[in-house]
């Protein structure tokens, strides 16, 4: 027995197989059980009292064996023993049966999870950081971190809508080799705690802000260099606003919600009738329904409709393709509380209900903050230099990444990773000769640079992983 694990209020045992003997114990196991290997049972030993209690065969694979036992009891003291997060379904039966539909599973997610970070060369450590009741009544972060024995001034990353830690894997290496790197799950998101938020957009704001700054001091990190992307560039806009002295830069890579929505938005004569109507029956749903709705084949649903993600990860994850669109989908089928949150926030998908550009200019003026847009993104890029006009006397610089799209961080990541490695450079214990400056920057007039044959560019890339008050550092593969 490797594990075990409390999924859905039943204890699960999983066993591998590693040498000849077991191999024949299964082999006696299958005859005595006349080959029926799902649905048998077989008598095991309880890790709480000791005692054997019925459990059945749930599946068999290539490694590993699950069985499910048939008695409820002693199922929180063995959830405790393991580094997942349980998302129990505490409502109507209905909601119950659609969140089993959905083919969730806390083991899957950190499985597939920790297979995306096998790819990092730099060591990495994951863990649970207890935030206590910072939205829920016990609420935990999951956490990865790289590099922490630098003392230089971390960067912390917090990430968009529907994802998780493991995509930053194209960038934590870069990052984290002169300095520390922590990159969180969000709350309601991806392997931390999913509490219930409010329905209100701007008390869902301050919970998102509430929960990092909770982190921030379990961790005892006095300031960072704070990096979002996307919704997460919004909550680290609104954590700046909220703790500046926390913050010695803002990166906000493609951030969301800064634009005002424009008044002609879907009332426009160019969008057909029928489109503006199902928008608008739709509006009540979270973005990310159809995902849930699909249920087990919510992963097929992902490779057929977003190919592009698969394809600018295929460089670093190229042994199975399917990791990524598995580990999206497990990280959107669990109960969708960020979701929910994200949906509070949103006014139609594109805008939020208080957009972040009438309220970025009050961010503390020796705050510089550093936009990194893709220039063939659906965001917005003209809110950068709109506040940039607002900021006078403060810096703010805006990097333009040619060729990329939304997922600026993975469209072009050794461009993304150079932007960012620069501005935090201007924070190291030995300065580089480098003086913080505004400047608006295209990666294109960057490339001119680098062809003088006096220049070479060196560039690389990285990641990380995590789990609960258990410590867990994993080999990575050289």
């Amino acid at each position: 027995i490797v594990k075990f694990v409390k999924k859905r209020n039943k204890i699960l045992l999983i066993y591998k197989r590693t040498n000849k003997e077991n191999e024949k114990n299964l082999q006696k196991y299958k005859i005595k059980h006349k080959n029926k290997e799902k649905g048998a049972f077989i008598n095991t030993a309880s890790l709480v009292k000791g005692n054997k209690v019925p459990h059945r065969i749930m599946t068999i694979e290539n490694e590993i064996i699950i069985c499910q036992s048939t008695t409820t009891s002693t199922t929180s003291e063995l959830a405790a023993a393991m580094d997942i997060e349980d998302h129990k379904i505490k409502s109507f039966w209905l909601f119950k049966w659609l969140f089993n539909w959905t083919s969730s599973s806390s083991i899957m997610l950190r499985a597939v999870e920790k297979k995306i970070l096998a790819f990092l060369k730099t060591p990495y450590r994951g863990f649970f950081v207890d935030v206590g009741p910072a939205i829920g009544e016990a609420d935990k972060v999951w956490t990865l971190s790289l590099n922490t024995d630098s003392r230089e001034v971390p960067v912390v990353m917090l990430h968009g809508l529907g994802a998780g830690v493991a995509l930053w894997v194209l960038n934590l290496d870069a990052l984290s080799k002169d300095r520390p790197v922590y990159a969180i799950d969000i709350l309601g998101f991806g392997r931390s705690s999913r509490p219930k938020f409010s329905n209100d957009a701007l008390t869902c704001e301050k919970q998102f802000v509430k929960s990092v700054e909770e982190w921030r001091r379990e961790l005892n990190i006095s300031n960072m260099i704070l990096l979002g992307h996307s919704m997460g560039g919004f909550i680290a806009s609104s954590y700046a606003l909220t703790y500046p002295d926390r913050v010695k830069h803002l990166i906000l890579a493609d951030p969301w919600g800064f634009p005002e929505k424009p008044p002609e938005a879907l009332t426009s004569k160019q969008i057909p009738f029928w489109v503006r109507a199902i928008a608008y029956a739709l509006t009540p749903l979270n973005p990310l329904w159809a995902l849930r709705a699909a249920g087990p084949f919510g992963q097929w649903v992902i490779q057929k409709t977003r190919p592009d993600i698969m394809r600018k990860f295929a460089a670093a994850i190229n042994e199975d393709p399917n990791l990524l669109s598995q580990y999206i989908h497990q990280c959107n089928a669990q109960t969708p509380t960020g979701e929910s949150a994200f949906h509070n926030m949103m006014e139609s998908f594109g805008w939020a209900k208080h957009p972040m550009i009438h309220r970025i200019k009050d961010v503390r003026q020796d705050i510089p903050i550093t936009f990194i847009y893709g220039s063939r993104s659906w965001i917005d890029s003209s809110s950068g230099e709109k506040i940039k006009s607002q900021r006078n006397g403060s810096v703010v610089n805006i990097k333009i990444v040619s060729g990329a799209g939304h997922h600026v961080y993975a469209d072009k990541p050794d461009v993304f990773n150079r932007y960012v490695n620069e501005t935090c450079n201007l924070y190291k214990t030995r300065p580089i000769t480098q003086l913080i400056r505004e400047s608006t920057e295209s990666d294109d007039e960057h490339e001119l640079n680098l062809s003088s044959p006096t220049v070479k560019n060196n560039e690389e890339d990285t990641e990380p992983e995590s789990v609960a008050n258990l410590e867990e550092t994993i080999p990575t593969r050289k």
